[in-house]
């Protein structure tokens, strides 16, 4: 079965600040959102601003690989 050609993909956004601080077992852990982007207007990984619980903080989420 081959993979839907949709316009509007559906994408999972991760914080950047809490993966650059080496999550340990201690750690509560890695803030994620799940949104959707239009895959003809933006070709390039998707990158906000949203607030992250751990952190206590707005910080910038990148889009990352499923």
């Amino acid at each position: 079965m081959a993979k839907s050609k949709d316009v509007r993909v559906r994408v999972i956004l991760e914080c950047t600040s809490c993966v650059r601080n080496n999550v340990t077992k201690e750690s509560p852990g890695i803030s994620r959102y799940i949104t959707q982007k239009n895959r003809h207007k933006t070709p390039s990984r998707l990158e906000l601003r949203k607030f992250c619980p751990y952190c206590s903080k707005h910080t910038i989420h990148g889009e990352i690989k499923k």
